[in-house]
């Protein structure tokens, strides 16, 4: 449980649930059971666990046809407005999320 010593869920409570991801993968422990239940993966940052973490769930997305795919750079009117990205309509996203600089 490295988490608890060097992860933010050091901040949680000694009786904060914590469960490996090794576990869950594995079938040795449940994942989510609903959809109110919240996932955190905590690396506490090296690099390979967070790449190998990443890498299987992109293999698992694809295999499933879930998610889609955003690109890294924005191509669009107003490069600072991401929110616009995952919006169907693209100006209602503009809208709702509008960029306004502190200084014109």
């Amino acid at each position: 449980m490295q988490t608890r010593i060097e992860g933010d869920i050091q901040q949680m409570p000694a009786d904060f649930a914590v469960t490996e991801l090794w576990r869950v993968l594995s079938g040795c422990a449940p994942g989510r059971t609903d959809n109110a239940e919240v996932t955190v993966f905590d690396s506490v940052g090296f690099a390979v666990e967070d790449y190998s973490a990443l890498r299987y769930l992109l293999a698992l997305a694809e295999a499933s046809g879930f998610g889609q795919t955003l690109p890294l750079i924005a191509d669009q009117d107003d490069p600072k407005n991401l929110f616009a990205l995952l919006a169907a309509d693209a100006t209602h996203a503009a809208d709702t999320y509008a960029y306004e600089p502190a200084i014109a």
